[in-house]
């Protein structure tokens, strides 16, 4: 929640300018826009099939291999007998075989490997997470960019019109001694650097504008000003005991850890034996049949080590994931204090530039009062305004600052993505693609995930 009133109001009325005919773009035009042209967003959605696919075929290792072999070869040999004759064998020999083969037990490491598979698809799911938060924040932050600077743009084109009439002014008065050449002289300068910073201006407008296009796809159109920022925290405490419960960064972590454990158990159970069956039919090309099925038993009794390292080796990257979470919990309880410091730091940036903007304007107001009865220059006059508009510049950033920030802290609690902004647009389903093959379907691509790949733009 925000913490007062005031800040709400002025979040809301953030670089409010003229009236926007109804068309305008909104803030919720542009989240939409960038979840559905994200090329990022794509490319790890894509990412999340692949691990799928990694569960699809550890299920598969429980299922039977079955091999259809083929072969043919031209056989030519001579038998020197004792009478001294010759006999020659001389043919095309070939033969046709079906064999299958599958493990009967093996001390449960095949199905660890498809528990620590099913967790690597769920930690893949959370960073799946934190890529749609990045994209919704980059599009707030060049939504509100753009604004700030069109309003930018806006005051430094109404700085050059006031002093080009100040010029003109100091000039009607030169013609008649009021003032001396001095005087026009700096308003000329003063209209040189309008105008220089107008051009600056206007390439900051430039650059927000193609900020805008990478983040949502599109160039923007008139926008409208954004609406009130969504809810976050009361509190410091509680911001961040919600990003500890909820953030994908540490959700991720999680899964890293519990697959890390598996993969433990999985190397622990590779020191146990195996067992598999084979069975296999095959005929020569005379018609001879010869069919057969065993049992294989077979435990590894040295291996040079490899074993005992690969155990080692699956232990320390457990000590290492579970090392990784706890910094993850760290790296996020200070990204959630630095953000709520810097929103401190913004309305402490608008209150300070709404007190220098009444004070400017008072400042300006008296001081070309008094160069109208030639108490004050021509260059006073100037730096009045200078200092009345650099405070109103002061007071829009401020505003963007605060309001970027908001969603800059709902995004370090984990909380900034489409669903929980209501954005109200179907969004990808992590699970489907996974319900669809988890158990290992034999085709390519069914009627089934034909229609999930077409719902996720993949024909």
């Amino acid at each position: 929640m925000l913490r007062t009133a005031r800040t709400l109001v002025m979040s809301v009325s953030l670089i409010v300018g003229a009236a926007l005919p109804v068309s305008a773009e909104t803030l919720a035009d542009a989240l939409i826009a960038a979840y559905r042209n994200s090329n990022l967003l794509a490319q790890n959605q894509a990412v999340l099939r692949a691990a799928d696919e990694d569960v699809a075929q550890a299920v598969a290792t429980l299922r039977p291999v079955v091999a259809f072999v083929a072969d043919g070869q031209y056989g030519y040999s001579e038998q020197l007998l004792g009478s001294g004759l010759t006999v020659v064998n001389e043919g095309l020999f070939s033969n046709l075989a079906l064999s299958a083969q599958m493990m009967v037990f093996d001390f449960g490491r095949t199905q660890l490997a498809i528990e620590a598979a099913k967790e690597a698809v769920l930690a893949t799911r959370e960073a799946l997470i934190s890529v749609e938060q990045q994209v919704l924040l980059a599009a707030v932050s060049a939504f509100v960019n753009v604004r700030l600077q069109q309003e930018i743009v806006s005051l430094r084109e109404n700085n050059v019109r006031v002093i080009g009439e100040q010029l003109r002014a100091a000039q009607d008065r030169f013609e008649v001694g009021e003032v001396t050449r001095t005087d026009v002289a700096q308003a000329e300068a003063r209209l040189a650097q309008a105008q220089a910073n107008l051009v600056v201006a206007q390439g900051d407008l430039a650059i927000a504008r193609e900020n805008y296009r990478a983040a949502t796809g599109n160039y923007p159109g008139a926008l409208s000003a954004p609406p009130a920022p969504p809810r976050t925290a009361d509190t410091l405490d509680a911001a961040r005991s919600v990003a500890l419960r909820t953030h994908p960064a540490i959700r991720q972590a999680q899964r890293e850890v519990k697959a890390a454990e598996l993969t433990v158990a999985r190397a622990r159970a590779n020191l146990n034996p195996t067992l598999s069956a084979q069975a296999n039919l095959s005929v020569d090309q005379d018609g001879l049949q010869e069919n057969g099925f065993g049992l294989s038993f077979r435990q590894t009794i040295y291996s040079g080590g490899a074993l005992s390292s690969a155990l080692r080796q699956s232990m320390a990257n457990r000590d290492a994931s579970l090392a990784g979470l706890k910094q993850r919990g760290v790296e996020v309880a200070e990204n959630v204090g630095t953000v709520w410091s810097n929103l401190d730091v913004a309305d402490a940036s608008i209150t300070a530039t709404e007190q220098q903007i009444a004070a400017a304007q008072i400042a300006f107001d008296g001081v070309r009062e008094e160069a109208s009865l030639g108490a004050r220059t021509t260059l006073d006059v100037l730096d009045a305004e200078q200092d009345l508009l650099d405070a109103r510049a002061a007071r829009l950033s401020a505003l963007a600052q605060r309001y970027i920030g908001i969603y800059q802290l709902l995004s370090s609690m984990g909380l900034l993505t489409v669903d929980h902004l209501e954005l109200g647009i179907p969004t990808f389903d992590p699970a489907a693609y996974y319900n669809a093959v988890r158990r290992a379907p034999t085709s390519i691509q069914g009627q089934k995930l034909d229609r999930i790949m077409k719902s996720v733009g993949n024909d």
